[in-house]
């Protein structure tokens, strides 16, 4: 039986322009919500209950599935810009004034869109392990097995531990724990994501690197918000490359490297992590 309060927060809908919601809400209300942003075919039951308890110890956390994924339905958008309306459409559904982004991956990509496009709605931005858009000019070349892993289709859980955390015993052992605190909520029958909600965040992120890296510092340097980039320099799936460009043309930026730390290392440093995302919010 799972101990984790994330476990227990009920499934609620709320009704958009586009589409029905579903989301999750924990943590004590009042102050600016916290909505966190899914990764690329991510859904509210890949959130690690152990997360999301730490950040709701001292803030009103809110999960949530993009437009035609997950839980919620509608048509899939097929670009960062569509993504980041969906998102406003039940940010503004949930009658909230202003609120705190996390994304992380896609998520981060998606987060910095509304922070840029809608700078009234949002008061501090974590962008984790997420790329700005571009082609990252100096960024080193993705290793060839995860081109091979994500080509497969289907990614098994080793596929996901070496994706996702370091290719090293604590790295696999991080990556495995984390697996069995999803395990309670994907256990309960998760939705699949659809094909047309895979094609279309993949077409999303494909537009979204083809963009010119000189547009792409225009639009960081549009962010008024205090933004904490946060990466792991063994990140095989976006390099900490994408961070460190971001941060040195943000103005507002602070920057956090974990050495050991992998794609997914939210859930690799749980408490550390929260720990500094809880200080950042709190400042």
């Amino acid at each position: 039986m799972s101990t984790y309060l994330a476990d227990t927060a009920e499934d609620l809908t709320v009704e958009g322009p586009s589409a029905t919601f579903t989301y999750r809400r924990i943590g004590p209300r009042g102050g600016v919500p916290l909505v966190l942003l899914n990764r690329f075919l991510g859904t509210l039951d890949w959130w690690d209950p152990e997360l999301l308890d730490l950040l709701a110890a001292d803030h009103d956390v809110i999960v949530f599935d993009y437009v035609g994924v997950g839980y919620t339905d509608g048509t899939p958008h097929d670009s960062v810009e569509g993504l980041a309306d969906g998102t406003v459409e039940f940010i503004e559904a949930l009658g909230l004034a202003q609120v705190d982004l996390l994304g992380w991956t896609l998520g981060g990509t998606v987060a910095q869109q509304i922070a840029r496009t809608r700078p009234a709605l949002v008061r501090r931005l974590v962008v984790v392990a997420a790329s700005p858009g571009s082609d990252l000019p100096g960024a080193p070349p993705r290793d060839a097995q995860v081109g091979a892993i994500l080509a497969k289709g289907e990614v098994s859980p080793e596929d996901m531990v070496f994706l996702f955390f370091p290719d090293t015993d604590a790295g696999r052992a991080a990556g495995r724990a984390h697996l069995a605190r999803v395990a309670t909520r994907l256990a309960t029958g998760r939705p699949a994501v659809s094909e047309a909600a895979q094609k279309a965040q993949a077409a999303a992120i494909a537009k979204s690197t083809a963009v010119p890296f000189e547009q792409v510092k225009t639009e960081l340097a549009a962010l008024t918000q205090p933004v904490l980039y946060v990466h792991g320099t063994q990140d095989i799936m976006i390099p900490d490359w994408a961070a460190y460009l971001s941060v040195q043309h943000t103005g507002t930026a602070t920057l956090v490297l974990y050495s050991d730390a992998g794609h997914a290392l939210p859930f690799q440093h749980t408490l550390p992590f929260a720990t500094q995302v809880n200080t950042f919010l709190a400042a």
